[in-house]
């Protein structure tokens, strides 16, 4: 409604513009088209040979249970082997020496580029390379023995981790201002003390993120070790459609349980990711780790 204009003064006032927002049928054929091939999808399942109260019954069952609580144990300690080698080997490609930072190099480039599957069944048939592994002399071990399933997968999975767990962590500690590094020699701390209380720690709201998605890529890559026969989720559904030949019902009773898994450790890695943010918030106090350092380096200040 536009504005009169004031009595007597005998002009005529323009009224204000209207906004007249654009129509984008596009937007609409589109949402149509995705709604009829996602209806087209659920109808194509529904009347396929699927019996879906096998797949219901058997997200309870004791061997896939079993394998559901074997997945989670290889997937936690696969990511803390795949957390300290990564560490470890970003630390050492930021090494001066370049001996050290190639073999870190060589690290990354081998476990990168090749296959997962091809490391676990290297690990597992490691004895017809190896058919003792010990100390010449003091002890050895037969290594068909030793290199047991889980320990396959857990090397497999942990090493190859590792080396994209270095590129993560490496990309975080770049991201910290030399200037935080040039500070803390300036106080007298040791590169080692710099890493572990100035720079680790301002590195980690870039770290974090990353390693919770690949944990989450963990638990779905350990599916993988049910080539070295270690008793995961999808081996033990493996185990019980060889008999009953519900190969489909068990497949998605497994996609079942791995969607409970990811979907809770997405929640964690949220609130994980609001914990290490916190200190970065416009609201906070700027310095991060170093200026707590300086305070409680401060003369007349207890530590």
């Amino acid at each position: 409604m536009s504005a009169s204009a004031p009595a007597g003064t005998g002009e005529r006032r323009v009224a204000d513009p209207v906004a007249i927002p654009v129509r984008h049928y596009g937007r609409w054929v589109g949402a149509v088209v995705v709604l009829v091939l996602l209806a087209g999808l659920v109808w194509a399942f529904s009347r396929g040979n699927i019996d879906y109260g096998v797949t219901v019954d058997y997200v309870t069952n004791k061997r896939i249970l079993h394998g559901m609580w074997n997945t989670l144990l290889i997937s936690v300690l696969a990511q803390l082997v795949g957390i300290v080698l990564g560490v470890v080997a970003a630390v050492m490609r930021k090494s001066a020496n370049p001996v050290t930072s190639f073999v870190a190099w060589l690290y990354i480039w081998f476990f990168r580029g090749t296959p997962v599957l091809v490391q676990l069944l290297v690990w597992y048939n490691l004895s017809l390379v190896f058919p003792t592994i010990g100390l010449p002399g003091l002890v050895s071990f037969d290594t068909n023995t030793l290199m047991t399933p889980f320990l396959a997968a857990l090397l497999g999975l942990g090493i190859n981790e590792g080396a994209y767990m270095a590129e993560i962590v490496r990309a975080g500690i770049n991201s910290v201002d030399e200037g935080q590094t040039e500070a803390a020699k300036a106080l007298g701390m040791s590169p080692s003390g710099t890493m572990r209380r100035v720079v680790l720690p301002q590195a980690m709201r870039v770290i974090i993120p990353p390693t919770g998605n690949e944990f989450i890529n963990m638990l779905k890559t350990s599916s993988l070790a049910y080539a070295v026969q270690f008793s995961e989720l999808l081996l033990s559904a493996v185990g019980i459609y060889s008999n009953n030949l519900m190969v489909i019902e068990l497949l998605f009773t497994v996609s079942i349980w791995y969607l409970v898994l990811t979907s809770v450790f997405s929640v964690g890695q949220y609130f994980l990711e609001q914990r290490f943010a916190r200190g970065h918030r416009r609201d906070a106090p700027v310095g991060g780790p170093l200026r707590r350092i300086l305070t409680n380096l401060a003369p007349g200040r207890t530590r």
